[in-house]
């Protein structure tokens, strides 16, 4: 299970009005958060952002990845039928479901996806336990 930090009603206040009610200047990029038998992984969709202007901590099993990006055409608002294409700032916070070895956490950017590969601390990955039987 995940958790974010943002509240659900939020979201729901988006949707509806089809607006950043966070503030404008500001973006959540879609996130997905997966395990396999030795990480934990988290993808984020992330085009047109530059990855060195990317940061990402981990903290109290608590990932958080910030950054910003600018448009590259002077548009003026009102000329614009429709717009989805977000800049300007972003930070998402999530808590992790597990623990993980932040110090070997590694990061790569492909074709506007983030990819953060996050070990599993040993406690938490499975362990295959030998059933002895007596004779």
């Amino acid at each position: 299970m995940t958790r974010s930090i943002i509240p659900f009603p939020v979201r729901d206040f988006d949707r509806f009005f089809g607006e950043d009610a966070l503030s404008f200047g500001e973006f959540l990029p879609a996130l997905d958060i997966y395990q396999d038998k030795d990480n934990v992984v988290a993808k984020l969709a992330l085009p047109g952002v530059d990855p060195k202007k990317v940061d990402i901590t981990i903290e109290n099993d608590v990932l958080t990845v910030s950054g910003s990006t600018e448009e590259k055409e002077e548009v003026k608002r009102e000329d614009y039928y429709h717009r989805e294409v977000r800049t300007g700032s972003f930070s998402r916070s999530v808590v992790l479901p597990m623990a993980v070895k932040g110090d070997n956490t590694e990061a790569k950017y492909d074709k506007g996806v983030l990819i953060i590969t996050m070990p599993k601390e040993e406690s938490v990955k499975p362990k295959k336990i030998a059933v002895h039987v007596n004779e």
